[in-house]
C-alpha cells in the first residue's frame, strides 16, 4: 500500500477529480461547490497522509509558523478570494464597456467549441499568466519583497501552500484569470481548469514522500516545488508553472533530477534575505513588504 500510494497518489486524486467535474457537468450540478469539494477532500488526505507518509518527518512538527500560515489561509479564503470574485465583474464590465464592446460573447461563444476546448485554452492562458507573474516575482525586488512570505517557511506542508501576500494573490489573479474573463470563456472552462489545478495544488507543498515518475514532467508536483522551494537561488529559480509545467519546459526553466529523491539542501529564503522577519508572524511579515531592504532577490 505504501508503494502505491507514493506512486499513484496524485494520478488518482486527479483523476477522480475530473471524473466528478464531468459528472457534475453532465447533470447539472453546482461545479463551483464541486471543486470546492474535491478540494477540501485533497487537503484532508494530504494533512492525513503526511502523518503516514511523510518526506521529512522533522517537517511534521511546528516551527513556530504554524498560526502564521493559518493566518494567511483564512485571509486569502475569507477576505481576498471573495474581494476578487466580487470585483472581477466590474472590471470585466467596465473593459468592454472602454472598448465599446457588446459584451463577452463578442469575443468568445463558449457554443462556438465543445467544452473540453475552452478548458485546454483556458489552462495554457492561465498558466502562462502564472508562469510569467511567478517568475517576474522572483526576478524583480518590489515584487519578490512580496513573493518573499511565501519563502519564508523553512519547512513544507500542505497548510503553507495558503501563506500568500495579498498583493502577491490577487496581482496573480490580474494577470492570469482576468484576461480569461475578459475574453469570454465560459465559466465551466475556468472550473474546469480549477478541477485540474486544485488537487495539484493541495499536494505541492504537502510533506509527503510522493514519486510521482512521468507526471513530474507535466505537472508542478511537490517533488518538483521541492527545488522551487530552495534557499539557494540557482534552485529556486526554477519550476515556476502553477499547476502544469509546460511554460518551464518552454521557457527553460525546468528542473528535475529522475535518479534522486529532489530534496534541496535547505528551503527557505536566500542568504541575501536576512532581514525578513521571518519568525516575527503574518502581519510582521505583511508590513516588511512595503520597507526598502527587507529582502533580495
Amino acid at each position: 500500500m505504501y508503494t502505491f500510494l507514493t506512486r499513484h497518489l496524485l494520478l488518482l486524486i486527479l483523476t477522480c477529480s475530473v471524473f466528478t467535474f464531468y459528472v457534475g457537468h453532465l447533470n447539472q450540478w453546482n461545479l463551483e461547490l464541486v471543486v470546492l469539494g474535491t478540494t477540501s477532500l485533497t487537503l484532508a488526505i494530504a494533512l492525513l497522509l503526511e502523518r503516514r507518509i511523510p518526506f521529512d518527518p522533522n517537517w511534521n512538527k511546528s516551527q513556530g509558523d504554524t498560526t502564521t500560515d493559518l493566518t494567511s489561509a483564512f485571509v486569502l479564503i475569507a477576505l481576498v478570494d471573495p474581494f476578487l470574485k466580487f470585483l472581477s465583474p466590474i472590471v470585466v464590465v467596465a473593459v468592454y464597456s472602454l472598448l465599446n464592446l457588446a459584451g463577452p460573447n463578442s469575443i468568445i461563444d463558449p457554443a462556438s467549441l465543445p467544452l473540453i476546448i475552452h478548458i485546454i485554452v483556458v489552462t495554457l492562458l492561465v498558466e502562462l499568466g502564472r508562469y510569467w507573474s511567478h517568475r517576474l516575482h522572483h526576478v524583480l525586488a518590489p515584487l519578490w519583497r512580496l513573493h518573499a512570505m511565501h519563502h519564508s517557511s523553512r519547512r513544507l506542508y500542505a497548510i503553507n501552500n495558503l501563506r500568500f501576500h495579498p498583493l502577491n494573490y490577487g496581482l496573480n489573479f490580474g494577470v492570469s484569470v482576468l484576461p480569461v474573463m475578459i475574453l469570454g470563456f465560459p465559466p465551466e472552462a475556468l472550473l474546469g481548469y480549477l478541477a485540474i489545478s486544485q488537487p495539484i495544488l493541495m499536494l505541492q507543498h504537502a510533506n509527503l514522500n510522493l514519486n510521482s515518475g512521468w507526471l513530474n514532467y507535466v505537472f508542478s508536483t511537490n517533488e518538483l516545488h521541492r527545488w522551487h522551494h530552495s534557499n539557494s537561488a540557482e534552485e529556486a529559480n526554477s519550476n515556476y508553472g502553477n499547476a502544469i509545467v509546460l511554460w518551464d519546459h518552454v521557457f527553460n526553466t525546468f528542473r528535475y533530477e529522475a535518479d534522486s529523491i529532489n530534496s534541496p539542501r535547505t528551503v527557505g529564503l536566500f542568504a541575501s534575505d536576512q532581514n525578513y522577519p521571518e519568525k516575527m508572524g503574518y502581519f510582521k511579515q505583511l508590513c516588511s513588504s512595503f520597507k526598502p531592504g527587507c529582502c533580495a532577490t
